[in-house]
């Protein structure tokens, strides 16, 4: 697992090489085994592989979701927050268990946050994306992560830009030596 941390890296430029059938089916798995509060499961996964609704999801925010537009895949993670309080939680649990399986897969990934965000025209994104995907009303959009092989290999962050002084001991303002 650390060896896979270290190397990760948000990955915006993917090869045009479409994701193998396996890989999609362990991807869609990962999702359904990430963790949530309560066993509730308030999330909805929109599995998006059509190049035309992933260009619409690549300008529902202003800046930051562009590379959407050469996934090969992309997975939205929604939920229905009438099932959990911690909806948010829950989804970014899965978000994140979805991009360290894509790395173990040898694929690439990125976050586009679309909750609390705006697009270009300023309208709000997560609505922009529930009208594109088709989702009901009270659904939340928290990301779409956009998946797919790196056109570029680009190498981990080295051990010394980790920011060590984020952890404390004991109490914060207690700092804690470098492990």
């Amino acid at each position: 697992m650390l060896d896979m941390l270290q190397e990760r890296r948000s990955v915006r430029q993917f090869e045009p090489r479409p994701i193998e059938n396996v890989k999609r089916a362990q991807l869609l798995e990962a999702l359904l085994r990430a963790p949530t509060s309560r066993g509730l499961n308030p999330w909805e996964f929109i599995v998006i592989d059509n190049p035309e609704t992933l260009k619409q999801l690549s300008t529902a925010k202003a800046a930051g979701a562009g590379f959407l537009a050469g996934a090969q895949l992309a997975i939205a993670i929604t939920a229905d927050p009438e099932v959990s309080d911690v909806w948010i939680e829950d989804c970014a649990i899965a978000a994140i268990t979805l991009q360290y399986t894509a790395t173990t897969l040898g694929l690439g990934s990125c976050w586009a946050q679309l909750r609390l965000r705006k697009n270009s025209q300023g309208k709000d994104a997560e609505t922009v994306a529930r009208k594109i995907l088709g989702l009901p009303e009270n659904f939340r959009v928290v990301c779409v992560i956009g998946l797919g092989y790196p056109d570029q290999s680009l190498p981990g962050h080295a051990r010394e830009e980790l920011l060590w002084p984020k952890l404390h001991a004991g109490a914060y303002g207690s700092p804690m030596e470098e492990a």
